[in-house]
């Protein structure tokens, strides 16, 4: 019961708004070309059905393509995810080591690399 009432009004609102759309001049005259458009392809097409197929098959293989693509760089882009994923572990397991080695080292690293001051106060 209370589904019928809100499909009424949307189609009254939706009929109010597009009533009171056709008070503009550019959009009643936007309208009306466009509706004149379509009257011409309608006619077209339904004195030439063959072309209207063709171009129906055309359509259809071009969004089969794209389809087709799409699909296709979803796939590569999960492939390079997943590789992603995987190298993580590695990368975090090379950067702690790396870590790790510099850390060990630091000490050797002081004794080598002496500041200027220091020396200067050694030699004195």
């Amino acid at each position: 019961m209370g589904e019928s009432k809100f499909i009424k009004g949307v189609v009254c609102g939706a009929l109010i708004g597009g009533a009171l759309t056709m008070l503009d001049n550019k959009t009643r005259n936007a309208v009306l070309y466009k509706s004149k458009s379509i009257g011409r392809q309608i006619k077209y097409y339904s004195t030439n059905r063959q072309e209207l197929i063709t171009t129906i098959e055309d359509q259809f293989t071009k969004w089969k393509s794209f389809y087709e693509q799409i699909n296709s760089d979803a796939t590569y882009i999960s492939q390079k995810v997943n590789e992603v994923k995987e190298m993580t572990p590695q990368v975090k397991t090379l950067l702690t080591d790396t870590k790790e080695a510099f850390e060990q080292s630091k000490e050797e690293y002081k004794s080598i690399v002496v500041p200027e001051t220091d020396e200067h106060i050694v030699k004195q």
